[in-house]
């Protein structure tokens, strides 16, 4: 059997850091990083626009009590004040520690760190490395992975969390390249595996993003929290939905309708086309409903509507956006300089995850943790988003609560023992698991069933929601879920067969689409991403309050937890 000391599961920004963090505590520790991909290939390296922090290098009216209650603002007062307070203040030290790492963000004529404007923030605080800013930032952190000799498991696909008796114990994994079972024990377990964007069929995130740490979670009876908070970035570059970064926006771009409006001016006229996420999706979906979309020949009542960069410059868009102009004019053929870009809303980010408390350890319910389980990042909740994420403070999120947790974890392996596995009754689980999928003579194909599964998501519970399509969609659900028992396999091989994946990675999905979906259909308010045409209001009175769903095949059981407040009362959201 495997063993080290604290595995992590992912190999983006969150477990990187988290790595970084305990080995720089306590260099003697045995650390591992489990991740489906090259570490380097993971989703944080898509991130554009930036990293938040009140460094006041433009703006010397900032701070981190201003970005805090931007945050809290933006959450639609849904986000936990005490971990916001932290994520703030934390936020310019460890902007000036990926620097001295020696990450390359862009500079003030005078050499200070760059910052840009973004949506919903009152200054600009957004630190950045043009628009590839995770991509600077995982590359340092990966190179420093090697530096402190952790040990990387690369294309390991995790199939389950090994909990007993109330204490994380290892993981079971499956080897990409030949098929081969492992199972990993080690004092801690940490879950750093992203957020689930091919849970919708438009999406900017990566087709690693399946969402598998929340759906082990799941699994293993532990609740996920805030779920129905799924966040749609505005501009989703139709018809592939990769992202065109906020950052564009920061530098100055408009959106514009089929009659040539600067339509935000009837949604957040303060902000325009900085408005916080949720409303700049909902003013694009409503454009379009209106009929004041775009057609591909340019003729009204279309699908998408235009951001227009061509006032900003040439030398403006290559030097501040490039890997923008670049995707839109290798993706559909637009020259930014001097096209408009098509663009609607596109799945982005899960607001909601598996429930935290501040220093990463994972909650079994509102008030009790299990023993040796760690999250964060974008898989975990700690609830610094609320309702609503600000763009720029996920990176942030990322690497300080990254870093705190390993923190967290260093302090909390020591002078502890290895837990006892029954490794063989774990391979045998896994290898039974594999072949009823190789041998299933089935009637599906994998794909056909993830496209339907994916669509009813879509349609079901996107930018708008009510309860009669909701409960539709649920039933769809369950009528898909009845299918994957009978989905087949063409490759039998046990090299590389990407086939044991995708099926493994659908039942994921399932998990984490299905709580989606049962989480939304419960909160009958609307509350930042989450839109109830049938209760178009927020209500603090019955639903200033977490949901926690637990998960299992018979259906999902929701109970909720209270918000943090701490520094800032609820009042209405205006822009």
């Amino acid at each position: 059997m495997l063993e080290h000391d604290v595995i992590i599961v992912g190999g983006g920004l969150a477990g990187c850091r988290a790595a970084v963090e305990i080995a720089r505590i306590n260099p003697s520790l045995n650390i591992a990083v489990v991740a489906k991909t090259h570490p380097i290939r993971s989703h944080s390296v898509a991130a554009q626009g930036g990293m938040a922090a009140s460094l006041k290098n433009v703006d010397t009216e900032d701070s981190w009590e201003a970005h805090a209650f931007d945050t809290v603002k933006g959450s639609d007062y849904l986000a936990d004040q005490d971990a916001v307070a932290i994520l703030t203040q934390e936020a310019p030290n460890v902007v000036i520690d990926l620097e001295h790492m020696g990450v390359l963000f862009s500079r003030l004529p005078d050499g200070r760190i760059a910052q840009r404007a973004f949506g919903g923030h009152s200054h600009n605080r957004t630190c950045y490395a043009a628009d590839k800013t995770g991509h600077a930032i995982l590359h340092e952190l990966v190179n420093n992975l090697r530096r402190y000799g952790v040990q990387i498991y690369q294309e390991w696909y995790v199939m389950k969390l090994v909990l007993e008796d109330g204490q994380a114990k290892g993981v079971v994994m499956y080897r990409l390249l030949d098929g081969h079972i492992e199972v990993l024990r080690a004092k801690a377990v940490m879950f750093a595996t992203g957020g689930y964007g091919r849970v919708y069929n438009t999406t900017s995130n990566d087709y690693a993003s399946t969402g598998d740490g929340l759906a082990m979670t799941a699994i293993a009876g532990l609740p996920l929290e805030d779920m129905e908070f799924v966040q749609f970035h505005p501009t989703g570059l139709y018809p592939v939905g990769v992202l065109i970064s906020e950052a564009v926006r920061g530098e100055g771009a408009y959106l514009i309708n089929s009659e040539g409006d600067r339509f935000m001016a009837n949604y957040a006229p303060s902000r325009m086309e900085l408005a916080p996420r949720d409303i700049t999706s909902r003013a694009i979906a409503y454009e379009i409903r209106a009929g004041r979309g775009i057609h591909p020949d340019g003729s009204a009542g279309g699908p998408f509507v235009y951001l227009d960069l061509r006032h900003m410059g040439r030398e403006k868009i290559m030097s501040r956006v490039p890997f923008c102009w670049e995707e839109a004019h290798r993706l559909v053929g637009v020259d930014a300089v001097t096209q408009p870009m098509p663009v609607r809303p596109t799945i982005h980010y899960c607001m909601g995850g598996i429930p935290v408390n501040v220093d990463g350890r994972v909650r079994s319910s509102g008030d009790n943790f299990v023993d040796g389980f760690f999250a964060a990042g974008e898989t975990a909740c700690v609830s610094v988003h609320g309702a609503n994420r600000l763009g720029s403070n996920s990176l942030l999120e990322c690497v300080v609560y990254g870093k705190r947790t390993g923190s967290a974890i260093a302090n909390f392996v020591q002078n502890r023992k290895l837990p006892v596995v029954d490794e063989q009754r774990y391979i045998k689980e896994a290898q039974q698991e594999i072949q009823a999928l190789l041998e299933q003579p089935g009637k599906y194909r994998i794909n056909e069933v993830r496209q339907a599964f994916q669509d009813t998501m879509t349609q079901y519970c996107g930018v708008f929601r009510t309860e009669e399509l909701m409960s539709q969609g649920l039933e769809k659900l369950a009528e898909l879920e009845q299918q994957y028992p009978q989905v087949y396999l063409d490759d039998k091989g046990k090299s590389w067969n990407t086939e044991i994946v995708e099926a493994l990675e659908l039942r994921s999905l399932m998990v984490v689409g299905h709580t989606i979906l049962a989480s939304a259909l419960n909160r009958q308010e609307s509350r930042g991403a989450h839109f109830r045409e049938d209760y178009a209001n927020r209500d603090d009175e019955k639903f200033l309050k977490h949901t926690m769903a637990y998960y299992s095949p018979a259906g999902i059981d929701i109970q909720y937890r209270p918000v943090a407040i701490t520094m800032f009362q609820p009042q209405e959201r205006r822009y």
